[in-house]
Formats: structure tokens, C-alpha cells, sequence
């Protein structure tokens, strides 16, 4: 029941396995440390149903490793709680009957300490799996070790995310953490400013190879919605060097571009009109005022906007809407991707780039096989295809194949976009 990873490291069963139990030592420890700042009020709280508590995050990740790794292949592992099953399980409904996500806020217990508890537990157990294991069963463990510290690395995004979110939600505007906190690594967790105003690549038209190879051996990792690797047709066109900045998405705002229903496609205009927005979230300000020098919140408290920026927690619709008003459109992913491959993008990994491509398969696509088959290809519907990276991505997290993928109206996100036109 080995899963079909898309790529996995192959590495020598000796002395590569102390390799592999430090990766997993520093990535395990580093959510913790993201955890660190926030008391146990903040992490148990939910601030809506797409984001989850701190505490919950901490806990799914040491229930993916527990179920999957350990409970199959640990010898003589003993489970740490087996109502956690229940508890932690995110949408695998292989795998049993669990608490909706919806409703991961409710669970005051186990306490925050519990669930250190756990994990200390698993991590135990993991480091003995990964040093004993013999080559029979390595050969099997090691594409799953692999999938599991990437899945904890997206979680390590999320919890950044969502805790911006929940604290968005106090009236106090608390702050996450302090500029150089340790817990950050010492950097900031918010998009650093572009170097200049940027310009246009033109792009030729022609056949552009995309998404991730899935040959044995291959070095790289990649999740099965990267592939298979394959040539698409893409048109001639012109690509913006670099993502929007806030100073240009001001104008869009200072021109009533939230009030401007040309711009807007027929449910992003709907969206604004329930909702109210009239800036991107985080942005501050009196209900159809604009001030000067807007303020935004951040994950390191209220400053001013700083103008050269990437503008980020856009939905699609505004995304689109600012393309509209600019005399412009989103790229496709392929576009993105290819222009990407060529390193004619800059200020990649400040903010996800929203892309006019749904989210679907690719042709030929095959989905992981085994407990893990429900890890990407179920969500292939209603979803757009975002590119890049962000500012709360982990440090090699993200690759130009990479799909991230969100509904349309997501914006606690750190998302903004690039500009593509077409060239006749």
C-alpha cells in the first residue's frame, strides 16, 4: 500500500537516515516554536470554518505521522489516545468518522500541553521507526516520511494564516510577534518591498513544458497535482516582471474601482455588495473613506502600508478587478509556470499569485494510491490555481510547479497577482 508520490528522495539507508531524523527534528520543532508567542486562549480558538486553531494544526500533523506511519509500521507502537483519531482526522474519510472542521474551535480539550504531550510521544516513535526500519519496509516508509513533513510545512503556513486572521478578529489588534522574534527565524512574516516599478516580458508563443517529472530517482519532491509533467500550448504574450504593489492597487481604489461594477465579474460584484469591501483585508479605515496614508494590520502590529509592496489578501475578484481596470487579465498557471522556469519573474515568494486556471487535473492524472489517495485529487472542483509562494511559505517549501489552490472569494491568504496581457 506504498503511495505513488509524483517524486521522492532515494537516499542511502545508513548514514542518510540520521539526515532524514534531523530534517524531521528541526521541522517538527519549528511549528512549535510558531506556536511559542501564542497563549493557550489563542490557540484554541477558531476564528471562521476554512481556518483552524493553533492547537488543532499542532495535533493534525502528529495524527498524520501517528496513523500513517506509525500505527502501520511502528513494532509494538502503542497509540498516545485513541479518541484523537476522531479529534484530528481533517477530511479523510478512509480513514473514519471525525469532528467537522467546521467545529475544531470547540475542542477545549485536550489542553495545549496535552498536545505537546502527543507530539513528543510520536516524535519519540518516529525517530526509533526511522533508525530501525529495515530496507524492505524503508523502501515504503521513506515517500510517506516525505509526504509528511510536506504536509507539516503547509500547516506551518496555515497556522500563520490563521492566526492573522483570528487576531484580526480582537478589537486590540494584538500583535503575533515582534520583528525578529526568534519564533520567526528572525524575519518577517509579511511581503518585503519590490525593487523598482517593473516592466513587461514579452513571451513567445509554442509548446511549454509544465508541471513535475515523475521519474524514479528524480531528487525533486512534488505532490500528484503537479503531474504528470506535460507540453501545453500557450499564446503569445506579455507577463508583468513583478506581482502589484499596493501603490498601484491604491490607484485602482482611489479611481472607486470598489465601486465600479464594470470591473467586476457577476459574483465577485455580488461578493462586494454583501460584504461591504471596499480594500483588501487588513487595510484600516472608516467605512468609504480612503486616508492619505492607509494603515494595515500585520502579523507584527498596525504600521502604515508601504507603497512598493506587493499588495496581498486579495480574492480572485479583486484580483480580477484590478486586471480589468488596468487594461489587463490574470495569467494562466502555465503561463506563470513557463515564464517562471525561464526566471523572467521577480518577487516570487512575497505573495501567492492568483491565476485565471481552475483548479483541475491534469491529463493522465493519477492520485496518490493508499490511505493517502484523498490528499489532493477530491478537491479538484470550484477551486482557482494560485502560483509562487509567499512571505509565510517555509523557506524550499515552494517550486514553479507548485498549485496551490483556493475558492475564489479566500482572502486571509497572503495572495495578490501578477498582470498578463495578450500579444496579437
Amino acid at each position: 500500500m506504498s503511495p505513488t508520490l509524483a517524486t521522492s528522495r532515494r537516499l542511502a539507508p545508513a548514514a542518510d537516515r540520521t539526515l532524514w531524523q534531523q530534517r524531521y527534528t528541526a521541522l517538527r520543532e519549528h511549528s512549535v516554536r510558531l506556536a511559542r508567542p501564542l497563549s493557550p486562549e489563542d490557540q484554541c480558538v477558531q476564528s471562521m470554518p476554512d481556518a483552524s486553531p493553533t492547537k488543532w494544526h499542532l495535533a493534525h500533523t502528529s495524527w498524520f505521522f501517528e496513523t500513517l506511519l506509525l500505527v502501520p509500521h511502528g513494532r509494538a507502537y502503542r497509540v498516545f489516545d485513541e479518541r484523537y483519531g476522531f479529534l484530528f482526522n481533517s477530511y479523510d474519510e478512509a480513514l473514519g468518522p471525525r469532528q467537522p472542521r467546521a467545529e475544531s474551535g470547540l475542542l477545549t480539550r485536550p489542553s495545549c500541553d496535552e498536545v505537546l504531550a502527543f507530539r513528543a510521544h510520536v516524535d519519540s516513535a518516529m525517530q526509533a521507526l526511522i533508525d530501525s526500519a529495515e530496507p524492505a519496509a524503508w523502501a515504503e516508509l521513506e515517500p510517506l516520511l516525505e509526504l509528511g513533513l510536506q504536509h507539516e510545512q503547509q500547516h506551518q503556513e496555515l497556522l500563520l494564516t490563521d492566526v492573522k486572521h483570528l487576531l484580526w478578529q480582537n478589537p486590540l489588534r494584538p500583535l503575533y510577534a515582534p520583528l525578529g522574534d526568534p519564533a520567526l527565524g528572525g524575519e518577517p512574516v509579511h511581503p518585503r518591498p519590490l525593487a523598482d516599478d517593473g516592466g513587461w516580458v514579452e513571451r513567445p508563443g509554442g509548446l511549454a513544458r509544465v508541471g513535475a517529472p515523475k521519474a524514479e530517482g528524480c531528487a525533486a519532491f512534488a505532490f500528484d497535482n503537479e503531474t504528470p509533467c506535460h507540453r501545453v500550448l500557450v499564446s503569445s504574450h506579455r507577463i508583468a516582471s513583478q506581482p502589484v504593489s499596493c501603490g498601484d492597487y491604491l490607484r485602482f481604489m482611489r479611481e472607486g474601482g470598489y465601486a465600479r461594477p464594470e470591473f467586476w465579474l457577476s459574483d465577485g460584484w455580488a461578493m462586494v455588495q454583501a460584504q461591504g469591501w471596499q480594500r483588501p483585508l487588513y487595510w484600516l479605515g472608516a467605512d468609504g473613506e480612503l486616508a492619505e496614508t492607509p494603515r494595515l494590520f500585520t502579523l507584527h502590529g498596525v504600521r502604515e502600508v508601504h507603497v512598493h509592496e506587493p499588495v496581498s489578501h486579495l480574492s480572485f475578484y479583486e484580483a480580477a478587478a484590478y486586471a480589468e481596470w488596468a487594461g489587463a487579465r490574470l495569467p494562466t498557471e502555465f503561463e506563470w509556470e513557463a515564464a517562471a522556469n525561464d526566471g523572467v519573474l521577480r518577487g516570487q515568494g512575497e505573495v501567492w499569485e492568483w491565476t485565471r486556471s481552475s483548479y483541475d487535473p491534469y491529463p493522465g492524472f493519477k492520485p496518490m494510491t493508499g490511505a493517502v489517495t484523498e490528499y489532493n485529487g477530491k478537491f479538484m472542483v470550484g477551486q482557482l490555481v494560485l502560483r509562487g509562494g509567499s512571505c509565510a511559505t517555509p523557506a524550499g517549501h515552494a517550486r514553479p510547479s507548485y498549485r496551490n489552490f483556493f475558492a475564489p472569494a479566500a482572502r486571509w491568504q497572503f495572495s495578490g497577482l501578477r498582470l498578463a496581457q495578450d500579444l496579437s
